[in-house]
């Protein structure tokens, strides 16, 4: 069958569909607040506690949906597993503006999480199945690059209509995209898999039977923990570093997520082109965790800057974790046809999961050692991490994606498939 292009009605759907995950992920962050106080709630207290309570139910669905959605993708196929989550996770932003009590908002934040933990995985793995392994890059490049544009999307319309509404317009957009349905295409290399009743798919528990295999999918995730460490940690808590350093103004969490996520647009943008240009994933995603260790340190450190400056520094740390794309596709990659998309959902959906203990060590650090030093100490980590790990992993530019992985403790075998993990 002829490969995908870059700019096929598969790799649009993908994209589109991921920015709507994202407007869903970053919206909630922005009207959390301001939709506990329309059901009810007023107590500062119980709302910090509740929109705490929220998010995790949200990464609990997101933790279970990793799995479920990925399991899925390899034994029913991508494309169902794409457009099955995107008809979830839109009913859920309806009902999101329909909710009237707390337990209702947790139900419908978990069921939201679930949806959205399909969205990037099953995307990912798709296009980078339909499309020529010289040129894949481009597709998620910009599958990533457009879906970061949903946080800005989010900020400005969270800013201007009710929260309700906000809500649906994100509901209406996911459905809207059911109707491109029909023009994409299930992936070849899946297709042939599925005939073959000796492989076995989606086997979430063969990740661990090799010591290898376990390594490196253990590498894939800690890849991308700067990401979320920046996301979760310094552009969420903005106001408290930018007070820290003596930022001159009120420093808005909402526009600072929204100039991180312009930034991170950009630098999804940037890494996509250099490393189809360089022919390497790895070389890209050291020189984006450099510059993201760097802009760390300036961002907590340089005293007095005017408000303008700072949110600029929110705009190139963005950019500087802006190697998303790159770190799905290398998860993609590294793991074969009957197992990839088991990797590829679980992999970002278990990073995002991650933030739940970067926030509660920068939390546990934070009262004595402020601000500041938290977010140092708990940014080193999450970047040696992830430095040591991309190390660790071999390169993937053009690799053939055409096999399967071995059931027991062998790294891969041809199977039914062409290629090996070579």
């Amino acid at each position: 069958m002829k490969k995908s292009g870059v700019f096929s009605l598969t790799v649009v759907v993908a994209a589109l569909g991921y920015f709507v995950d994202i407007y869903d992920l970053q919206l909630f962050n922005l009207v959390a607040d301001k939709s506990l106080r329309g059901i009810g709630i007023e107590d500062p207290q119980q709302l910090a506690q509740y929109n705490y309570t929220l998010f995790l139910w949200q990464m609990g669905g997101m933790l279970a949906g990793g799995v479920l959605w990925g399991i899925l993708g390899d034994k029913r196929g991508r494309k169902s597993i794409l457009f099955g989550s995107i008809l979830l996770y839109s009913i859920a932003n309806i009902l999101n503006g329909l909710v009237t009590d707390i337990h209702q908002y947790e139900a419908v934040r978990f069921f939201a999480g679930l949806g959205l933990a399909g969205e990037l995985g099953a995307a990912i793995t798709l296009v980078s199945e339909v499309m020529d392994k010289q040129q894949r890059g481009w597709g998620t490049m910009i599958i990533v690059t457009v879906g970061a544009l949903g946080a800005v999307a989010a900020n400005l319309l969270a800013k201007n209509l009710d929260w309700q509404i906000s809500y649906f317009v994100g509901g209406g957009l996911g459905l809207a995209l059911l109707a491109l349905r029909v023009g994409t295409f299930e992936s070849t290399m899946f297709a042939k898999v599925k005939e073959s009743a000796a492989v076995k798919k989606g086997h979430f528990l063969s990740l661990f039977l090799s010591r290898e295999r376990a390594v490196r999918y253990l590498c894939c995730i800690l890849v991308g923990l700067p990401v979320w460490f920046v996301i979760g940690i310094l552009i969420k808590f903005a106001p408290a570093f930018a007070k820290a350093t003596g930022v001159t103004g009120a420093a808005s969490a909402g526009d600072a997520i929204m100039y991180a996520y312009v930034g991170l647009s950009v630098g999804d943008l940037l890494s996509g082109a250099a490393s189809q240009w360089s022919a390497s994933r790895r070389k890209v995603v050291i020189a984006y965790l450099i510059a993201c260790a760097a802009l760390t340190v300036a961002y907590v450190t340089v005293q007095g800057l005017s408000l303008e400056a700072f949110y600029v520094l929110c705009l190139l740390l963005g950019a500087a974790t802006g190697y998303w794309a790159l770190f799905v596709t290398i998860a993609a990659e590294q793991f074969g046809t009957n197992i990839r998309a088991t990797v590829t959902t679980t992999v970002p959906n278990f990073v995002r999961g991650a933030v739940i203990p970067i926030t509660l060590s920068y939390k546990a650090l934070e009262p004595a050692r402020g601000p500041v030093t938290a977010g140092l100490i708990v940014g080193a980590a999450c970047i040696a991490l992830a430095m040591a790990s991309i190390l660790m992993l071999k390169e993937t530019f053009g690799r053939e994606l055409d096999y399967i992985e071995e059931e027991g403790p062998g790294v891969a075998a041809s199977g039914s498939t062409s290629g090996s993990s070579a």
